[in-house]
């Protein structure tokens, strides 16, 4: 049996000074906060320039700019030519319609909360003045210690979440309380539709408004901007509450050595009794145990590869951001709750690796949540597929929490993302193999299958359904006017509908003939000389190379595992890595361990490139402007647990994608098998 609590120990990260891609952050799958060197988020002009920006997000806190003109996501449509006829598609992101559309709703930052320290001549101190920096995230119990020195006196933070309510709890140790050097600052800044919130956002006080009302043990303060409002309640051992400007305040402990607050967010009035520190601390540690002892555990320390520490760091580390960021009733966007990307929206193709991580670890009730945020938005996406003439449900690609598709040139035109519900209907019913399941979760399964049947298109020359054109492949670089038949959207339409039908056998319904016919007459992933061409008549190398997912991501029911082992050599030999993304490493691994490539598999997985290192506090650092990128994270995890279990048709070989050299001693524990 695994020694949980070791193994997670052992990979608790240390920062020994300021590293601004590592900040650490504290959060309950629905809310995050973000803190620097200091425990809060006192510094945040430098890590907005350099790293990782101090945020404080929450999943419910969406806002939209004031939309004068009424305008409507139907005024961004552009008709397409499909075959004989003209579909609209929102590829009209520049019209007005298209960038209200694009960048609205979009997710707050909810507060800036730091601390200010002062000197004794009044002037405040400077990260640089910071000394002696000892921080450590315990993630066996969902703490942050933060301890430094200011100008020879010392500072101690404890900062957690609670883990069911959207709340910050705060402890802080110094001399600096008692001489009146140190107070917390709390500040409010208007939405943004940028990747980070930049100083604009901090300087249109009359955009919106912070109201607050004191009572006797606690301040609140409702955040209204425009349509949408929000509160905020601070309650904390006695101290003063001053308001230096609009949207601008501090918090000023009474003088003592020690002081507690705690600091929560709600869209909806509070109750009377909220928790304190000892309440949330408790809770913390108690929500965090269970999370760590329940579910799957794999122990590397056993092995003697070289890179087996690290890669073990890495799982641990993904295990935790993966569920501080992604386990609420929505789909994360590809930055989680740490800050926003593509205006905070979420990209449905992207949530399978945001979340089939977590059937496999055996903890599907993380992502069984967010299937019902599907059902909720089926009306729009009925509407996407009648407005272009197709029947069923055709899922959107970039939304908000409305389910309302994103004006793109791109997005709308991606269709592998459309399978993505029925695979996980799939492991639902994986785990709870009943009636009830199945009808449960029947009309996403049917409806997302009626769309993929009526999408594929009779070609008449070859007597065959192809994919495209008009489409965008899950490889981004094509021309959509010619481009069709990639081989992993192929696939995917080729088990979605199998899948489907085996949904309508279980439940003694009648088979739909439809169906039947495009999944026997589909076209065959397109070939050239022994290896599959990218898309029909296409080898591009740049961006991912998706073609692995047909038998990585998929078990490959159509799939011929010579040709895609010449091919993976060709993907190794050929591939511009340096162009490429964070979960394509873990794609490239699941491809070589089906095809009983070990070595290739780990090789992948850990592969030093700019797109596949994972920075101390384990976030997979893409660039400067995409410090983070959580699909790395979850594809780690659900490429590793398909190594180490198995998947479908693996002959139950003990740890099957790692190398039999002796030097991979894997040991795991509660492991699901991958489709």
């Amino acid at each position: 049996m695994i020694n949980r609590k070791e193994l997670i120990n052992r990979h608790n990260p240390l920062l020994s000074k300021y590293d601004y891609k590592s900040p650490f952050s504290l959060g309950n799958g629905s809310f995050a906060f973000t803190a620097d060197i200091t425990g809060l988020q006192s510094f945040p002009e430098q890590y907005l320039e350099n790293g990782i920006p101090l945020c404080t997000q929450s999943n419910w806190g969406w806002h939209s700019f004031p939309n004068p003109d009424n305008l409507k996501v139907e005024d961004a449509l552009v008709n397409q030519t499909v075959g004989d006829r003209d579909i609209p598609y929102l590829n009209d992101m520049e019209s007005p319609a298209g960038q209200w559309f694009r960048n609205n709703p979009h997710l707050l930052e909810l507060a800036r909360i730091g601390f200010e320290i002062t000197n004794g001549d009044g002037t405040n101190v400077q990260l640089e003045d910071i000394k002696v920096i000892a921080q450590h995230l315990d993630m066996w119990n969902g703490v942050l210690s933060s301890r430094f020195v200011v100008n020879g006196e010392e500072v101690s933070c404890q900062t957690t979440c609670h883990p069911d309510i959207d709340q910050i709890a705060i402890k802080v140790i110094s001399p600096l309380i008692k001489s009146g050097q140190l107070k917390i600052h709390f500040c409010f800044p208007y939405g943004s539709i940028g990747f980070r919130i930049g100083s604009e956002e901090w300087l249109q006080p009359d955009k919106h408004q912070s109201i607050e009302k004191s009572k006797p043990t606690r301040i609140e303060i409702q955040r209204i901007l425009d349509e949408h409002s929000h509160n905020l309640c601070i309650s904390s051992d006695p101290a003063e509450f001053e308001k230096n400007a609009n949207h601008d305040y501090y918090l000023i402990p009474k003088p003592k050595d020690e002081f507690e607050c705690c600091v929560t967010f709600s869209k909806n009035p509070f109750s009377e009794n909220l928790p304190n520190f000892n309440d949330t601390l408790n809770a913390s540690k108690k929500s965090w145990n269970n999370f760590w002892q329940s579910g799957a555990a794999i122990d590397f320390s056993a092995c003697t590869d070289i890179r087996a520490p690290e890669l073990e760091r890495r799982i641990v580390l993904s295990q935790y951001l993966t569920a501080i960021q992604c386990t609420g009733d929505t789909p994360p966007q590809e930055t989680g709750l740490t800050c926003n990307s593509w205006h905070g929206k979420f990209h449905l193709e992207m949530h399978w690796w945001h979340g089939v991580h977590f059937a496999y670890w055996g903890r599907l009730s993380m992502l069984e949540k967010t299937l019902i945020w599907y059902q909720k938005i089926i009306p729009e996406a009925r509407k996407n597929a009648e407005r272009q003439g197709y029947e069923g449900i055709r899922w959107p690609k970039q939304v908000a929490s409305d389910g309302i598709d994103s004006p793109s040139t791109c997005g709308p035109l991606l269709i592998w993302q459309q399978a993505h519900p029925i695979y996980y209907a799939e492991l639902c019913y994986r785990e709870h193999k009943n009636k009830e399941t199945l009808e449960k979760y029947s009309e996403i399964v049917f409806e997302t299958a009626a769309f993929m049947s009526s999408y594929a298109r009779w070609d008449e020359e070859y007597h065959r359904y192809v994919l495209g054109p008009t489409m965008i492949p899950a490889q981004e670089c094509y021309d959509y006017k010619v481009t069709f038949n990639p081989p992993f959207e192929l696939a995917y339409w080729h088990w979605g509908l199998s899948t489907a039908i085996k949904w309508r056998e279980r439940l003694g319904l009648e088979v739909i003939s439809k169906w039947e016919h495009v999944l026997e007459h589909l076209s065959n992933p397109p070939v050239s000389k022994d290896t599959y061409e990218t898309a029909q008549g296409q080898w591009k190398t740049a961006d991912h190379p998706s073609l692995l997912g047909a038998f990585g991501i998929l078990p490959g029911n159509n799939i011929d595992k010579k040709i895609m082992h010449n091919t993976l050599k060709k993907v190794i030999k050929e591939w511009q890595w340096d162009k490429t993304w964070g979960w394509d490493f873990p794609m490239v691994a699941m491809c070589a361990a089906r095809l009983r490539e070990p070595e290739i598999a780990l090789d992948y997985l850990l592969k030093e490139t700019k797109k596949n290192q994972y920075c101390v506090n384990g976030h997979n650092y893409q660039s400067h402007v995409l410090p983070l990128y959580l699909p790395g994270n979850g594809g780690l995890l659900t490429a590793v647990a398909m190594m180490a279990a198995g998947w479908d048709g693996c002959d139950n070989i003990v740890n099957p994608g790692f190398p039999n050299n002796g030097q991979w001693q894997v040991e795991s524990e509660g492991l699901k098998i991958k489709i």
